[in-house]
């Protein structure tokens, strides 16, 4: 049986109640992913959703040349793979472990179900994809109005969290991806955070010296 805790923290089941919470704990299954771990690729037919026990995906898109975009990094509680449940269509993106994790599988089929017996919860899915909207609008507007090296300090800061000292849980291509530019103009930005001290910076181990300059230049 999943997590029971982890799914009711979840946008989707938030509001369900003890027994229909624990109906779609007892439908679902747990996986184990290595790191490059694939669950889909776009275009995927679909018939499940899944929320991260630990551990973190990539949500990602390809460009007819091979190029990476990094829509979205799912870590633990996050659910995703939801939308081909409400229109019918084939995945979005592809979903890939970045690093060792553990998802929870729900089938499309106990969700429905739900929703056809208490339609009311439907609201709780408009108010996440109103967030994932939001989430969109707000990536469209770092696009337009931040340069790289802006986008940069933005997705540094996002992957350090609270932290000062942080290991980048990503590789420079993958961070790259998130940022939307070559690896090359993103190793530039960085170099240029250590070089006015704002950053330093050794392997992958990260320690943000002066966070006021690095917020200052994300937005």
């Amino acid at each position: 049986m999943a997590d029971r805790a982890l799914l009711a923290g979840s946008e989707l089941f938030k509001d369900l109640t003890d027994t229909e919470l624990d109906a779609i704990a007892a439908s679902a299954s747990v996986r184990v992913l290595r790191r490059g771990d694939v669950l889909f690729t776009e275009d995927d037919e679909s018939n499940e959703v899944f929320v991260v026990d630990d551990g973190r995906i990539a949500m990602t898109q390809r460009s007819i040349d091979g190029r990476e975009s990094v829509i979205a990094l799912m870590e633990r509680g996050d659910l995703f793979g939801e939308m081909p449940l409400f229109d019918g269509l084939g995945r979005s993106t592809e979903a890939r472990a970045l690093e060792p994790s553990t998802v929870t599988i729900i089938g499309y089929g106990p969700v429905r179900d739900l929703y056809e017996a208490r339609p009311q919860l439907l609201w709780s899915v408009v108010a996440m994809l109103s967030q994932r909207l939001r989430s969109t609008d707000a990536a469209l507007a770092d696009s337009v109005f931040l340069d790289v090296t802006g986008r940069t300090a933005k997705r540094l800061l996002e992957l350090a969290g609270d932290e000062d000292d942080f290991v980048l849980p990503v590789t420079q291509e993958e961070l790259a991806g998130m940022v939307g530019a070559s690896r090359e103009r993103v190793n530039k930005a960085i170099a240029s955070f250590v070089k006015l001290g704002w950053l330093d910076q050794r392997d992958r181990r990260y320690q943000i010296t002066d966070r006021e300059q690095l917020t200052r230049r994300s937005t």
